[in-house]
């Protein structure tokens, strides 16, 4: 009865317990990934490889590459396979991935029933999240993504976000010089009427308070303009 369960396990899950690896990966356009995957001391001398399932109702693969001696490795393509069997593992690269790239992978040992189905996810390169470089994390970082500065950066979208704003707070700025003086401009207008008022208003009092004081003709002849005979 127990012979029976592990031949079932055996044809079912092929591999299992002899190969042992990741199920799924993923990254972006660009990117390069690497899968590592461990196997039994019984599979050491076998070869393995790597494959696309290609088939729709029956799998087969296609762009087959094997790994080559013991550290050798094997590229074809943007592909690269290389067996370690002292570490009883070996590891596939994948490079410069593209959104073609995306779909159902095989790999396994050849001549023995020993396999892994692996999906490989691929991201847009434009939905990749951008990196922030502070102070901290600058120090942190290494050569290749740290030129040595502490200075945070200011990335190109951000730049782009804030250019409308930096615009229209031009425009509102301008907007509201324009309507304060036009309003200082109204103010002194009317503040120069008002004086002018005030100053007639003073002299016809003045002139009243005079008219008062003289008698009808003298009053009249202060009142009314004086004509020249020639």
């Amino acid at each position: 009865m127990r012979l029976l369960v592990l031949l079932w396990g055996c044809l079912v899950l092929p591999g299992y317990e002899a190969l042992d690896g990741p199920e799924e990966i993923s990254g972006f356009e660009g990117d390069t990934v690497s899968l590592k995957f461990t196997y039994k001391e019984e599979l050491r001398d076998y070869r393995k490889y790597w494959c696309r399932n290609v088939g729709l109702f029956f799998s087969r693969c296609a762009g087959t590459i094997y790994s080559g001696e013991e550290g050798q490795e094997t590229t074809e393509g943007r592909v690269s396979i290389r067996d370690s069997r002292q570490e009883l593992s070996f590891t596939v690269t994948l490079r410069n991935l593209t959104l073609k790239d995306a779909g159902k992978y095989w790999c396994g040992v050849k001549g023995v029933n020993k396999h892994l189905l692996i999906t490989l996810v691929i991201f847009p390169g434009s939905s990749r999240p951008i990196m922030h470089l502070d102070s901290t994390s600058a120090e942190d970082a290494s050569p290749a993504l740290s030129n040595g500065s502490s200075k945070p950066r200011l990335s190109i979208p951000l730049v782009r976000i804030l250019a409308p704003v930096l615009v229209l707070l031009s425009l509102l700025g301008a907007a509201g010089l324009i309507t304060f003086s036009s309003h200082l401009l109204r103010w002194r207008k009317e503040a120069q009427l008002a004086t002018e008022t005030q100053r007639n208003e003073v002299y016809l009092s003045h002139l009243n308070h005079r008219t008062s004081e003289l008698g009808p003709e003298e009053a009249f002849e202060i009142s009314s303009p004086t004509f020249l005979s020639v």
